[in-house]
């Protein structure tokens, strides 16, 4: 049979192209091509919606594969931006630190390293905890730096923790002076109701050569009325700079004995920190730094 047929289109094929075009199997070939051609038309016509659904039910299927595809491929490049930003700001506090650690002779007073795991949820930010403790050589009341300078001190210290207390506590303070040619020092303790601002207070009222940006270093003295006014902390680590407008600071000395600094560290943004283990041995006593009933520690 298929034998049969292939030689039947043999034959025909060799006689239509054989023959002229009024030749019969030609008109033949006209006639069905006129009877079927509006039926290929309607069918086309009828089919058309039907090859419409199924052209947008493809490409609505291939823009969900790809919309699917970006969303992960966005997710993946969040993921790394947000890990590349982490590692630079860990890269610039680390860098801060080491600057830190050369120049304020940091390195003597065997540092630790420690990740901040835990931030104070209030808005002031007056407590964070790390991951170092007493299995890394930590003890209470060792002085913590950041980068830029001076943190605060561990109040609470586990194995394998540390709380440590911030700059603007309320109860924070520490002897501090001003690196002027006088060297004016006092008290540093949070102003009340600024997160972001410390003072330094107790100075000499009549302060000469205090300028606006004189940098604040801790003093490393010991207050002889205050017995809780130890020297944790060892002289010279920058905490910050003055403040106060220059147009207020001779008011300001002469009635308050006080001048507003601003921390070099940003506490809100701490990713690491700096833990000094080897105990100040204390510096020498200075007195008048806080009135007898002070009750600030550091």
């Amino acid at each position: 049979m298929l034998a049969l047929l292939v030689a039947a289109s043999l034959v025909l094929l060799t006689a239509y192209f054989g023959e002229s075009a009024s030749s019969p199997l030609h008109s033949v070939q006209r006639g069905i091509a006129e009877v079927l051609s509006p039926v290929e038309q309607g069918a086309s016509k009828v089919l058309s919606p039907v090859r419409d659904v199924a052209g947008w039910v493809s490409a609505t299927i291939n823009a969900k594969s790809a919309n699917a595809r970006l969303r992960k491929q966005n997710a993946n490049l969040i993921s790394q931006l947000a890990q590349a930003q982490h590692q630079l700001l860990l890269d610039r506090q680390l860098s801060g630190l080491s600057t830190l650690d050369s120049a304020a002779g940091i390195r003597s007073y065997s540092p630790v390293a420690a990740d901040v795991i835990e931030f104070d949820p209030s808005l002031w930010y007056e407590h964070i905890t790390v991951d170092k403790g007493t299995g890394d050589g930590v003890g209470l009341n060792d002085p913590v730096v950041g980068s830029g300078g001076l943190v605060g001190q561990v109040t609470s210290v586990g194995s394998n923790y540390a709380v440590v207390t911030e700059l603007n506590d309320p109860r924070f303070g520490v002897g501090a002076q001003i690196e002027d040619p006088a060297g004016d020092a006092g008290l540093l303790q949070p102003a009340v109701g600024n997160p972001t601002s410390l003072l330094l207070q107790y100075l000499p009222p009549h302060a000469s050569g205090i300028q606006n940006g004189d940098i604040v270093v801790t003093s490393g003295f010991v207050d002889s009325r205050n017995p809780r006014i130890r020297s944790y902390f060892p002289p010279g680590i920058p905490i910050g700079s003055v403040s106060t407008p220059n147009s207020t600071i001779p008011t300001s000395l002469l009635n308050q004995q006080q001048v507003s600094v601003t921390p070099y560290v940003d506490l809100r943004h701490l990713s690491v920190v700096q833990i000094l283990t080897q105990p100040y041995p204390g510096g020498s006593v200075r007195a008048g730094l806080t009135p007898p009933t002070a009750g600030a520690h550091g």
